[in-house]
């Protein structure tokens, strides 16, 4: 009995993990042909007058959608998430399995990203901290 329990475990995480999705969310500089960031970080260095850089979606299978929503939080001191924009992606193809926007930003400071698909469905999420 323990040996018939010991193998269902041992398969449970064996499917659990062929399962999982590597859903990715870079800051980087650029993009290129084939889909990978240019000089990704999870710190930026912007102007005080601002400055821009791109957020890159991989995913391991098709989007299935055409629009994305980017939601931006700034984090204060506290760790706390303040909500300070929603940018929508309106050119996604629904068998991309990576996209990317060129994003602005005028203040430093923390900000977590969130990705959702056309279902409303988080699909990826990373922190960034922008800095002059």
């Amino acid at each position: 009995m323990t040996q018939k329990i010991t193998f269902f475990i041992a398969a449970f995480i064996l499917f659990l993990g062929l399962n999982m999705s590597a859903q990715t969310l870079y800051f980087c500089e650029g993009v290129d042909s084939n889909g990978y960031p240019i000089n990704d970080s999870d710190t930026l260095v912007i102007s005080s007058d601002g400055g821009y850089f791109y957020f890159l979606v991989r995913l391991p299978n098709e989007i299935g959608c055409s629009i994305v929503e980017y939601d931006i939080y700034m984090v204060n001191d506290y760790g706390e998430e303040i909500y300070s924009t929603t940018i929508t992606q309106t050119d996604v193809g629904t068998d991309w399995n990576w996209f990317y926007k060129q994003v602005s930003f005028y203040e430093e400071g923390y900000y977590t990203v969130y990705v959702y698909d056309c279902y409303d469905e988080e699909i990826a999420y990373a922190e960034v901290y922008i800095h002059y």
